[in-house]
């Protein structure tokens, strides 16, 4: 499994995947970039916007094949790199848009999205939890379908911490890791798991109290911290040990890397964890609109959940309860990874323990205030 993502993310040189590079480089810089996917806006061609790895032929391959297309993906890295892309792209650029939950609202507010029709999705195979989920359903419209999810806590060295260790965010400030501590650039994973470590219960919803707590935590880790990593290096930093722990992270990082012998694992501390979850839209103006329905239609069935939940560039949980066992079915050892079984503890029994807070954007400040702290904190 490492060899795939290594063909996402350019692990094995310890760089960026170009694509990255350009989605929070150059794109921002030139919106004409995304033209090319008008011009490829054909018959055979399904234009997706995702993070990396959402059209690997292990994953859309049935799709394609079914439907005689080409899913065609633009890649990018952090939900305010996607509005970016959306905002300085044509109308038509995009027929299906993958974004994290949180950018759901703006996605709808920007008039970016078009409504769904609920009886198009197989919601009743969905687990109760994630059938209306906060931030899809807007003004009483659907708007986005949710595929997969996973839990960030801690991702931490075995051979530096055990797991009784990183029960608590304290770890990070144990002088055995002063100057190993990495740290995920993007501000709000992070800074949403270090709001917990200092004791905000609702990590997004604080007022200026409990912001001022947040700012003061998270400069306290500043002499603790290795760098700030992209998605290539974060997987980087652990298996060279740059990095013992890293917050704001989770699963998706940790499963690749130990089923490739790097001695890693991750944890939600008792502080709590945060959910990322990403969800599939029609983009407005959508080129090929029915065929991004049948799009979504494939990816939250049984077989595409099973599919996306094994994806090579990182794995994640599925919220339907039909993918489960057709997962079980279909790779049980994965079954097993994900902790995606019925007759052990499994990750719905963690959801239902109350210890894990959807990610959200900033509820009582501006966004631009918790990124000043975040830029801050990296300087």
């Amino acid at each position: 499994m490492m060899t795939d993502f290594r063909r996402y993310a350019g692990l094995r040189k310890g760089l960026n995947r170009r694509t990255v590079l350009r989605g929070l480089g150059a794109s921002a810089a030139m919106p004409l970039l995304a033209s090319p996917y008008v011009a490829r806006a054909q018959d055979n061609t399904l234009n997706l916007l995702c993070w990396p790895g959402h059209n690997d032929p292990e994953v859309v391959g049935p799709f394609e094949e079914k439907h005689g297309v080409r899913v065609v993906a633009k890649e990018y890295v952090g939900g305010d790199n996607m509005m970016a892309l959306v905002s300085q792209s044509p109308v038509g650029a995009y027929d299906v848009i993958l974004a994290d939950a949180e950018y759901v609202v703006q996605l709808r507010d920007a008039g970016f999205i078009d409504p769904l029709t609920p009886e198009d999705y197989p919601f009743e195979d969905y687990f109760p939890e994630f059938q209306k989920f906060d931030g899809h359903w807007l003004d009483g419209d659907l708007y986005s379908v949710m595929v997969r999810y996973g839990f960030l806590g801690v991702s931490y060295r075995t051979d530096v911490f055990s797991r009784e260790e990183v029960d608590t965010y304290q770890a990070m400030w144990d002088p055995k890791v002063t100057g190993r501590v990495g740290c995920f650039d993007w501000y709000l994973p992070s800074m949403g798991c270090v709001g917990l470590a200092g004791g905000n219960d609702k990590p997004f919803d604080i007022d200026e109290a409990g912001f001022k707590t947040l700012s003061d935590t998270l400069m306290s880790l500043k002499p603790q911290t290795s760098g700030f990593y992209s998605m290539a290096n974060t997987f980087a930093s652990l298996t060279n040990g740059d990095a013992a722990i890293i917050p704001g992270v989770g699963d998706w990082i940790t499963l690749l890397l130990s089923a490739d012998g790097v001695p890693v694992d991750s944890w939600v501390p008792r502080e709590g964890g945060l959910q990322w979850t990403e969800s599939l839209s029609i983009a407005r103006g959508a080129a090929k609109p029915d065929l991004a329905k049948a799009f979504i239609q494939y990816m939250t069935s049984p077989e595409g959940q099973s599919r996306t939940a094994r994806m090579p560039a990182y794995n994640a949980s599925i919220p339907s309860r039909a993918g489960w066992v057709r997962l079980n079915e279909d790779a049980p050892d994965h079954a097993r990874l994900l902790r995606h079984t019925f007759e052990d503890r499994n990750v719905m029994d963690e959801f239902a323990d109350g210890k894990i807070h959807i990610r959200r954007t900033p509820v009582q400040q501006p966004v631009e205030d918790w990124t000043d702290v975040w830029t801050d904190f990296k300087s």
